[in-house]
């Protein structure tokens, strides 16, 4: 996905973007509250993030913990780097978050017991979009219910099968020559459409199903109780469904 709302850059280039456009996110999120450009620097600093959770499975036990769980620990470092580092102070935000961001990791870890472990990312995040969908459908009809929970879910299969998610087995399932032109399409429309979702709610697809962050921390990006977030990724599945014709 190369575009994004009002005119923002891809992840690439908010890694490439120059300092004085980094300043100017800093100075509109400290002092003018805007929060997409908290999203902004949360998106150019996650990959630093992911660095140092994969550094950090290397160099530690597993005893059952997944890359993803350091990474979610890793992300909840990076948001609060995000919140105490103060611009005016003249230390680049790449060195402030970074102790941050490996504290948190060590923290989490050493939360984290083997049983808990087992509870996988993966398991937690098929819970957490379940449990969203479900929340949404009614139960005067169960028939209609179950098959919007259905296409519900279906949705987020196709938005990950678009390779807006890295598969963690790092295992390129997308379409061979014969299936492309199908699977473009299907990749710009859900692209177009995405684009037109409100702004949180875009926000939302965009953190979960490109970045893989979990609800939880998306609530904590946007200022949003995580009640909140579930129920907006619900109504943005939703629409998505119907736009693109999936019943």
């Amino acid at each position: 996905m190369k575009q994004r709302r009002g005119g923002t850059s891809s992840g690439l280039d908010l890694l490439l973007m120059p300092p004085r456009v980094e300043a100017s996110l800093w100075r509109r999120f400290r002092f003018e509250r805007e929060f997409r450009c908290r999203e902004q620097i949360f998106t150019r600093y996650r990959s630093l993030a992911r660095a140092l959770a994969r550094r950090q499975l290397r160099t530690r036990p597993r005893n059952g913990i997944e890359l993803n769980d350091l990474e979610q620990f890793a992300y909840e470092g990076l948001l609060v780097a995000i919140d105490r580092f103060d611009p005016l102070r003249g230390i680049p935000f790449g060195a402030f978050a970074r102790r941050r961001i490996i504290g948190s990791i060590a923290d989490g870890a050493a939360r984290m017991n083997e049983s808990d472990a087992q509870y996988s990312y993966r398991r937690r995040i098929e819970t957490e979009r379940l449990r969203s969908i479900a929340a949404e459908t009614g139960p005067a009809d169960p028939l209609g219910a179950l098959a919007d929970l259905a296409a519900g879910l279906a949705i987020g299969l196709i938005l990950e099968g678009t390779g807006l998610v890295e598969p963690e087995d790092g295992i390129d399932r997308r379409p061979n020559a014969y299936e492309s032109l199908a699977w473009r399409q299907l990749n710009a429309q859900l692209a177009r459409e995405i684009e037109r979702l409100p702004e949180r709610e875009a926000a939302i697809i965009r953190q979960h199903y490109e970045n893989g962050v979990s609800f939880s921390q998306i609530a904590q990006l946007l200022g949003l109780s995580k009640g909140r977030v579930s129920q907006l990724h619900a109504q943005a599945l939703a629409k998505l469904r119907t736009r693109i014709g999936y019943r």
